[in-house]
């Protein structure tokens, strides 16, 4: 790793690294249905999902493409892609005379045989293989839009370069309990993959690429007992081995087939990452990610100086609080919180209005998209926007633009594990969700 280091600093050394970095292309893969996040994909694709209060899903990987100094971007969009488009094209924009951008790549009817719903990873990129065969770019990037994790991808390129690799795929340590769930990577001394399982569900399908601890340590990474190394969904391809690949083959998906076949006939790599990563695919994934990030040792922020993370600027006021009593939470802009409210473990989004000794525990709140006027009428079938006064919200998710009434009990009394889809609240992994624009009446509570 210290010999990658090296060798980065001097190709940063050599030129400035917007000029090396114009030989890359990204794409991010954003078309995906999100089933597993539903009710909080009801409304919107995975990657516009709101995450910490105020940023969205694909805030990340294009944060990272910018500290990068990567500002050639496609996102890949699909399946409710209104507001992830808005989204993106009111926060991104470049200078002019730089050559940066951030573009949709909708999918799109054309002329082409098989131009229909992309059907797998690989299969969303052979849709927009046009863009790869006008490019000029040396490589292509390729991220997933629903991850939480910090990476300078010049270190990957450095990587890449330094073995004359043909595809490089970062990898995290993992521990055996973690596997079932993730594509699997074995690597030789030199790091050059020669195993890909995808989610292996067995100990003995899981020792089929099980990598030494102290290989990995040999890295300067310390295994701390972790055994396999983990596909994070970041890939770096050579833009004519990848045009080779996906115009010789048919594979839908990276993980499960492309890999697969490409270590028995290319030079596929292993890039090692060791910091925090989180892939966001479930709704208890994304409770627990944000409920982290709420705590006093956060394992990932977003203020760092070096690297920051970029949203929207939205131009709200800031947040008003009288005598409320707040521990390890978030507290977005524009909010107000009236007086003897408790909120404890907590993510309170933008905009958010909460009444007069309300409690608010270990929950997410989105917040709302808008101020509503003063002279809406409201009443107890449908109070205002915001959570409503003496009202208990414990362990639950509420997305935007939610009226929650007075004395209402949002919180899992019934223990259930999972209820059935409802307009007004449902459980999902143990986790009480408000879909978007819920209406919950003045003293709603789950029924027996």
């Amino acid at each position: 790793m210290a010999d990658i280091g090296k060798e980065l600093s001097i190709r940063k050394d050599a030129t400035s690294g917007s000029a090396v970095m114009q030989n890359v292309l990204t794409l991010v893969l954003g078309g995906g249905r999100g089933t597993r996040l539903y009710p909080l994909t009801k409304f919107r694709s995975k990657p516009a999902v709101p995450l910490a209060g105020k940023y969205r899903l694909i805030d990340i990987p294009l944060s990272n493409c910018i500290n990068s100094g990567m500002n050639q971007i496609h996102v890949l969009t699909q399946f409710l892609s209104v507001s992830l488009h808005r989204h993106i094209s009111r926060t991104y924009k470049f200078d002019s005379f730089d050559g940066g951008f951030v573009e949709i790549l909708a999918a799109q009817q054309t002329y082409e045989p098989g131009s229909n719903w992309y059907e797998g990873t690989a299969d969303a990129v052979r849709k927009n293989i046009r863009y790869l065969q006008e490019s000029t770019h040396d490589h292509v990037l390729i991220l997933s839009g629903d991850q939480l994790y910090r990476m300078d991808y010049r270190e990957m390129i450095a990587t890449h370069e330094k073995h004359n690799a043909d595809v490089t795929i970062a990898a995290i340590p993992v521990d055996r309990k973690e596997v079932h769930a993730l594509g699997i990577m074995r690597a030789d001394d030199t790091g050059r993959v020669n195993g890909f399982l995808e989610k292996p569900q067995t100990n003995e399908e899981a020792d089929l690429v099980r990598t030494d601890p102290e290989w990995i340590n040999a890295q300067g990474i310390e295994s701390r007992g972790r055994d396999c190394m983990a596909n994070m969904g970041i890939y770096l391809f050579n833009r004519e081995t990848l045009i080779d690949v996906l115009t010789k083959t048919d594979y839908q998906d990276f993980g499960r087939e492309v890999f697969p076949a490409a270590i028995r006939s290319r030079r596929v790599q292993m890039h090692i990452f060791d910091g925090y990563w989180e892939d966001i695919g479930t709704v208890r994934s994304f409770y627990e990610a944000n409920l982290a990030l709420a705590g006093a040792n956060p394992p990932f922020q977003f203020a760092a100086a070096e690297a920051p993370i970029y949203t929207r600027a939205r131009f709200l006021p800031p947040s008003r609080l009288d005598g409320v009593t707040v521990k390890n939470s978030l507290i977005s802009d524009g909010c107000v919180i009236e007086p003897d409210v408790t909120i404890e473990n907590s993510v309170i989004g933008v905009r958010c209005r909460i009444g007069r000794g309300a409690q608010i525990r270990n929950s997410v709140i989105c917040g709302a998209d808008y101020f509503e006027p003063a002279t809406n009428a409201h009443s107890a079938e449908r109070p205002a926007i915001g959570i409503g006064k003496g009202t208990l919200v414990e362990g639950a998710i509420v997305d935007k633009n939610c009226r929650i009434g007075a004395s209402c009990r949002v919180a899992n009394d019934l223990k259930a594990v999972e209820t059935p889809d409802s307009n007004e609240a449902l459980v999902i992994e143990g986790v009480v969700c408000v879909p978007k624009d819920a209406v919950l009446p003045d003293k709603w509570r789950f029924e027996q």
